[in-house]
């Protein structure tokens, strides 16, 4: 299948519906992804209540959620159709982006109930693996503490995890690449259940609260919340999942890897973002020791977690239907000129 640019003609609604046949090649997994959607809502929802944690719907810090939900599912529904040139393109997006906020939000949330199931942690087991490959986190920390040039550019690696996928969901609604988007959502899908499932049978309060015991030199983004916020969410002190203050209490696997992995491997054939994706995203495990408090170990095995879920998607999910070759979903409308 040919690289479609990200500079092409965007085709009106009316000339999609026209050109759907020629296309009848491509696999539509959009229905796929909802019903993944619907099934992890359900089965989030009884997580919580075996773990007796709730989210109170009426709490203020909700409303950005609120209102951006209100406000994608009106454009999702409200351009797709309209003959605006770029109305495809803005209702895509608002659809690709709904998806992925809801995914990230719901697995933030479900790491809650898997910790508070938890029993013990793991922390002595993880830092032993680091010391046989040779990775010291002290080391790592001081130097990021001694340089506010590091601190600076881990932090905005670090938070970049948000970024690279709004620049990929942009390309793959420009090209009208559905299938790339809906694979890469269902892609992140697998990854965030194969990190939770991973996390159950070794949490752990993370290398920045196990090693280091002297002044803090300089606080990492994810701070240490584990120590204190895992033990409180077992006994049942906590009880209330604050949406508007979620915290990330995965140590390993780390998901930062893991995005990372998903990431690069989605911008690989997307020429125009494939060196930069990776550059990013390098300087994004670059930055996940020290800001979000991980042994190298957790690293190592969120990109496992990742390449397991791209090689099962690449199977159940295919790009083209058995036998057929696909056309990009744009070409026909460029041939019109």
């Amino acid at each position: 299948m040919s690289d479609v640019s990200i500079t092409a003609t965007r085709p009106r609604a009316a000339e999609y519906r026209t050109t759907a046949p020629a296309n009848a090649s491509l696999p539509d997994y959009g229905w796929w992804v909802g019903g993944g959607m619907i099934l992890s809502l359900a089965l989030l929802t009884a997580m919580m209540r075996i773990a007796g944690l709730s989210i109170d719907p009426y709490d203020a810090d909700n409303m950005p959620f609120y209102v951006s939900g209100i406000g994608l599912f009106g454009v999702r529904f409200g351009l797709r159709d309209r003959p605006w040139r770029h109305a495809r393109a803005v209702a895509d997006c608002a659809e690709y982006y709904g998806f992925f906020t809801l995914l990230a939000l719901m697995g933030a949330v479900a790491s809650y109930p898997v910790a508070a199931m938890t029993h013990g942690f793991h922390d002595a087991a993880l830092q032993r693996i680091d010391a046989l490959l040779q990775f010291d986190w002290l080391a790592w920390y001081r130097l990021v503490a001694a340089t506010p040039i590091l601190q600076s550019l881990g932090l905005a690696a670090y938070r970049s995890i948000y970024l690279t996928p709004v620049i990929l969901f942009a390309t793959f609604a420009i090209t009208g690449d559905r299938v790339a988007a809906h694979r890469f959502l269902a892609t992140f899908w697998l990854t965030a259940i194969g990190t939770l499932i991973l996390y159950a049978f070794m949490p752990a309060i993370g290398p920045f609260s196990y090693l280091w015991h002297g002044p803090i030199a300089y606080m990492p983004e994810s701070e240490q919340w584990q120590q204190g916020l895992i033990p409180a969410l077992r006994d049942h002190s906590v009880r209330v999942v604050d949406l508007g203050h979620l915290r990330g209490i995965v140590s390993a696997p780390s998901f930062h890897a893991a995005a990372a992995t998903l990431y690069i491997n989605a911008a690989w054939r997307l020429p125009r973002l494939r060196w930069p994706v990776v550059a990013l995203n390098a300087a994004m495990l670059l930055s996940t020791p020290v800001e979000g408090t991980h042994y190298l170990i957790d690293i190592i095995l969120g990109t496992v977690v990742a390449l397991a879920a791209i090689g099962v998607l690449h199977r159940i999910m295919p790009r083209e239907r058995a036998g057929v070759a696909a056309m990009p979903d744009v070409a026909p409308a460029r041939r019109r000129g």
